[in-house]
């Protein structure tokens, strides 16, 4: 009893040292309600950012005392927590089958802590290099209950991540322009994008006379104007509604004439309304 204390000590106190700033924001709300699915943007935030990614079972969960947990956020108890791994959805390495790790757990509306013992969890996590059985997490809400319809999304995310044409993070944009048509209101507007890789990424604006203006986003060296817009809830449609700028950047239109980069700042934001807000 006396070495199993000593360790959770030990354990804990290395764990915290490591404990990432993201776990340190105050959550918006300490009631504590029923599971619900998050939005296809935060679990895809949390997808990326993880490079562990385990389905796990709480065999353990002992709190450690709010003296004791640096930066503790309002409403949360710090729980040293071990548990059985069910399944590694996301990982280069082989995890043990059983592992160890800080959560920051959000009390109910009566400041009570839940029952975590035997719980399913999804943990989004970084393995620990000097502690093969210790992992970290990557941010406060990174432990989630386990649902069959969390666990499908998060499958799903995993593997259009790691797709070898997954569409990499915006950055920026780079420059735009717009052609007007032959006849009035028509013209074309083409957008080209700023990678993390520095792989190719453009929009497409089409403004017919007498018609609604549609887009279209390609992904390659090649303009495809049939890709139409990504689907909402996919990898792409992530990408662009998280990872571009609220308004068109007045740099990546210099060279355009005062009229056309009007029009080309009207059509990106056309652009952003139709994505929809990054949830």
């Amino acid at each position: 009893m006396i070495r199993t204390h000593a360790r959770f000590l030990c354990c804990a106190a290395a764990l915290t040292a490591s404990f990432p700033a993201a776990a340190q924001t105050p959550p918006a709300a300490t009631t504590q309600a029923a599971p619900a699915l998050p939005s296809y943007a935060t679990v895809a935030r949390q997808v990326i950012a993880a490079p562990l990614i385990i389905d796990a079972r709480v065999r353990s969960a002992t709190r450690v005392k709010d003296a004791q947990a640096t930066g503790l956020p309002t409403g949360r108890a710090r729980f040293y927590i071990e548990a059985d791994v069910l399944a590694l959805i996301r990982g280069n390495s082989a995890v043990p089958a059983r592992i160890s790790y800080l959560a920051d757990v959000p009390l109910d509306s009566r400041g009570r802590v839940p029952k975590l013992k035997k719980q399913r969890v999804l943990l989004f996590a970084r393995p620990i290099a000097a502690a093969p059985d210790q992992v970290q997490l990557t941010g406060s809400d990174s432990q989630r209950n386990w649902l069959p319809e969390l666990d499908s999304r998060v499958r799903g995310i995993a593997r259009e991540v790691l797709a070898a044409d997954a569409p990499a993070a915006i950055t920026g944009v780079g420059n735009a322009f717009h052609v007007p048509g032959s006849l009035p209101g028509e013209g074309e507007t083409q957008i080209f994008l700023m990678t993390a890789r520095g792989d190719q990424i453009s929009l497409q604006i089409l403004r017919r006379p007498g018609q609604r203006a549609s887009w279209s986003v390609s992904t390659g060296d090649f303009i495809d104007e049939s890709a139409g817009a990504p689907p909402k809830d996919t990898l792409l449609w992530y990408r662009l509604a998280c990872g571009l700028p609220a308004q068109m950047p007045a740099s990546a239109l210099e060279s355009e004439d005062p009229a056309n980069a009007r029009i080309a700042a009207e059509d990106y934001a056309l652009v952003l309304r139709e994505l929809g807000a990054c949830a």
